[in-house]
């Protein structure tokens, strides 16, 4: 009989955890002959009676003396679960428990299942750009369309999940790294249609701040997994430009020029440092799964 691990990260969701937390319940009391559930309510340092209603409804807490950040309250949650699937999961109201047993389901087949939004979302139009941007680039990096990169909801085989803990940030950003350790690693991701509520209560996310922070953390994710699709189109813009520069020059003063030979040497050090990085990528990861 397998066992999956529910974990919700919760800051100051007093308002929202209870009736998620019964609602929890109610769907997964329609597998509980067949599965064995555990629900894991992470406290992030909560200021008011989030881990108290949480404690209410059957749930474990685990509690953070002071407010670490959603990817450190993930990464507590992760390392306490004991089941076989793991799935994460907001407390603020924002996804319906329905989805818990399709994510179950489709982990039979998949390393990773992600709850992807559709139109209608309870997202803002702001979000919404920076999310499909966000997910064009990291299409990009992996070679493979990704519908959510940011979705907070998924489902995961915990061994699986807990080899890439120590590479979470501690912030709003884990989902990113999640989804760029799986693909970039081998691992099968399928993503499943949802609609996300209206969140209860006010969003932690400020556009402006996260959202470059967001972009920094693809950036340097994208180039720990892989380097070469990173540095590349540098490579490649810098060759151009000094190709042009000297057929300017050439055309016009019959000159080949320190700019030009600069351009052309930068083009030529950034595309083998992309392959050097991308060979010690590569080592990196089949070292650690060998290790495994």
């Amino acid at each position: 009989m397998k066992t999956v691990s529910i974990i919700l990260p919760a800051l100051n969701e007093a308002a929202a955890i209870g009736p998620v937390l019964k609602k929890i319940d109610d769907v997964l009391s329609r597998r509980k002959g067949s599965l064995v559930f555990e629900l894991i309510v992470v406290d992030d340092g909560s200021s008011d009676e989030t881990a108290t209603i949480a404690g209410q409804h059957d749930a474990r807490v685990v509690s953070h003396g002071a407010n670490l950040g959603n990817g450190a309250a993930v990464k507590s949650g992760l390392r306490a679960a004991g089941g076989d699937l793991v799935i994460l999961m907001d407390a603020d109201g924002q996804h319906d428990p329905e989805d818990l047993l399709r994510i179950v389901d489709e982990l039979e087949s998949f390393h990773m299942v992600v709850g992807a939004r559709t139109r209608g979302s309870g997202t803002g139009i702001h979000r919404g750009i920076a999310n499909r941007a966000y997910n064009l680039l990291a299409s990009y990096v992996t070679g493979k369309k990704i519908l959510d990169l940011t979705s907070g909801l998924r489902g995961m085989r915990t061994k699986v999940a807990k080899r890439f803990i120590y590479l979470l940030p501690n912030t709003f950003s884990y989902p990113t790294t999640l989804t760029l350790a799986f693909m970039r690693t081998g691992h099968s991701v399928k993503y499943i249609p949802i609609k996300a509520a209206k969140r209860v209560g006010k969003s932690k996310i400020r556009i402006f701040r996260d959202g470059a922070r967001f972009f920094l953390i693809i950036v340097r994710i994208a180039t720990f997994f892989s380097p070469f699709k990173v540095f590349f189109p540098i490579a490649f813009a810098s060759a151009i430009l000094g190709i042009a520069n000297y057929a300017y020059t050439f055309f016009t003063r019959h000159q080949f020029t320190t700019g030009s030979a600069l351009l052309l040497m930068q083009a030529v050090i950034i595309f083998t440092l992309a392959l050097v990085s991308e060979q010690i990528a590569q080592l990196r990861f089949d070292r650690s799964e060998d290790e495994r």
